[in-house]
């Protein structure tokens, strides 16, 4: 698939303020693709980094942030399992997480080498995931264009809370995509505004989503056509 042009029919579709990123999990450093300098304080801050460098960071990379290291479920060394324990049992302390959720948050099982981030634009191997930012208003293009909005008894819509890394393993193991309105730890190391929220796409839906995203523009024109015109009625 040509990956520039995905890239280029999303951010054009949704009028993205950031062009989307990709991310693929690999056994090792795939030829030709540096491993990242310097560390970084979580898995969320990688996905920043990605939207102007195409880099790969094994899986020691990830020790910084506990909980991405659980939920990509990365094999860590003691130091890194006692402070995760630590992490979780404060966050259960003050309330940020019940008692019982920690054992139920979503993670990946077949542990990998590291992860290769990068612009979808210029990513130089198969993707897995689409990362994106979206506003409201392009969440629910996104929702209509993969058919999660219809009020059917097999419809979900993947709105997800803390922690906004568990889209991730989300999107690859239980749906075709997934959202996350994003946790404190998320908008904290990514600095993204709180007018936009996470949205994954699993790569292999990506040209069925661009079809579909076709008929939800012109759809969501036609409606705004008419409710725009109802509007006018009631300004005479």
């Amino acid at each position: 698939m040509d990956h520039r042009k995905i890239s280029q029919e999303i951010v054009s579709a949704l009028n993205l303020a950031i062009p989307p990123v990709a991310l693929t999990f690999v056994d090792g450093q795939p030829e030709g693709i540096e491993i990242i300098e310097g560390e970084v304080p979580s898995f969320c801050a990688f996905w920043r980094l990605a939207e102007t460098q195409v880099f790969y960071a094994p899986a020691d990379k990830h020790y910084n942030c506990p909980i991405g290291a659980m939920v990509l479920g990365i094999d860590m060394p003691p130091e890194v399992q006692e402070e995760l324990k630590t992490l979780v049992e404060k966050m259960c302390h003050s309330s940020y997480l019940c008692e019982d959720e920690p054992a139920n948050i979503p993670t990946l099982s077949n542990q990998k080498g590291g992860v290769v981030y990068g612009p979808l634009k210029g990513f130089p191997i198969e993707p897995q995931l689409i990362l994106m930012w979206l506003t409201p208003a392009q969440a629910m293009i996104f929702n209509e264009a993969l058919g999660s909005c219809k009020w059917a008894e097999s419809s979900q819509t993947m709105a997800l809370g803390r922690p906004a890394c568990t889209a991730i393993p989300t999107a690859l193991n239980q749906s075709s995509f997934a959202q996350s309105l994003g946790c404190t730890g998320m908008r904290t190391f990514t600095e993204i505004g709180d007018d936009q929220i996470l949205a994954i796409l699993n790569f292999r839906e990506a040209d069925s989503f661009l079809e579909n995203m076709k008929v939800t523009l012109a759809a969501n024109k036609e409606m705004e056509k008419y409710y725009l015109g109802k509007k006018n009625e009631f300004a005479k």
